[in-house]
């Protein structure tokens, strides 16, 4: 076997120690072949070596949300809308009133009803009592008012007035066959002729009997309050009829004193017709 030179020994434990493995401290004097190799160093470190984590693996991070779509742009129809102007506060506050302000206005401009007051407007309601037998002022059970047919048979208020408050009954019973004016043109009217005629005294009052019987005559009869019947009118129908005064104050037909070119009072009896005044 060939013996290293030494200077190559030297110069591989110099190589070795510059590695950091560690040179051949015991020489080389011995030869070759019975050189053991040089343990390798043990290398130190001074720091410790970390333990191992026992915590759990970190979890990854969870994916971005994908950016959503970009907005529908809006129709020519709502563009329009949102550049509309908007009704101003005080405008809605009018348009809350304007229903209102078409009730007052309907209700000025229109006709009110004209409450019941005077012996007409009076005895237009105390009709109704009336209607069964003489419908709307024409003829049924009893004779008809219209056309001037009651003026025919009562030329004179009073006796219209003294058959209404008696009746048929109380005529027959005091032996009056004729009621009205007993000339009348187409004749007489004869009591019990067609359907009775109930005695409304004590049924209704002196004040509502006055009241019909100008309703029968000027309304249903067609009197002319201005003309021939004018100064009955003034006294029994008007509203300043000086006999209605004295009814609603507590007055009683058979009181009142309406002697007229020789017609009877109204009194508390029955009479005959009495013949129309010249």
């Amino acid at each position: 076997m060939t013996e290293i030179p030494e200077h190559l020994l030297k110069r591989s434990r110099d190589r070795r120690s510059a590695l950091g493995l560690g040179g051949d401290e015991s020489g080389g004097e011995t030869g070759g072949g019975d050189d053991k190799p040089a343990a390798p160093a043990a290398t130190t470190s001074s720091t410790p070596a970390a333990p191992a984590s026992t915590a759990p693996a970190a979890r990854a991070a969870a994916p971005a949300p994908a950016a959503p779509p970009p907005p529908k742009p809006d129709s020519p129809v709502v563009v329009a809308y949102k550049k509309r102007r908007r009704v101003p506060f005080w405008a809605m506050t009018a348009l809350a009133v304007l229903p209102v302000w078409a009730f007052l206005y309907a209700k000025a401009v229109t006709e009110q009803p004209v409450e019941a007051a005077g012996p007409i407007g009076i005895g237009a309601e105390v009709y109704s009592n009336c209607q069964s037998c003489h419908p709307g002022g024409n003829a049924g059970a009893g004779y008809g008012f219209t056309g001037g047919e009651v003026m025919l048979t009562f030329p004179h208020i009073e006796d219209q007035i003294r058959y209404v408050y008696f009746g048929t009954e109380q005529y027959n019973i005091a032996g009056v066959e004729i009621y009205g004016n007993p000339d009348r043109d187409g004749g007489a009217h004869i009591t019990g002729a067609l359907g009775p005629m109930p005695g409304w005294g004590g049924n209704l009052t002196d004040e509502e009997i006055l009241s019909v019987v100008c309703h029968e005559r000027y309304t249903l009869g067609g009197a002319d309050p201005a003309g021939e019947f004018a100064e009955e009118y003034e006294t029994w129908c008007s509203n300043a009829s000086p006999v209605f005064a004295d009814l609603a104050g507590g007055g009683a037909l058979a009181d009142v004193d309406q002697r007229v070119d020789g017609i009877m009072p109204i009194g508390d009896t029955p009479v005959p017709g009495s013949p129309p005044s010249e």
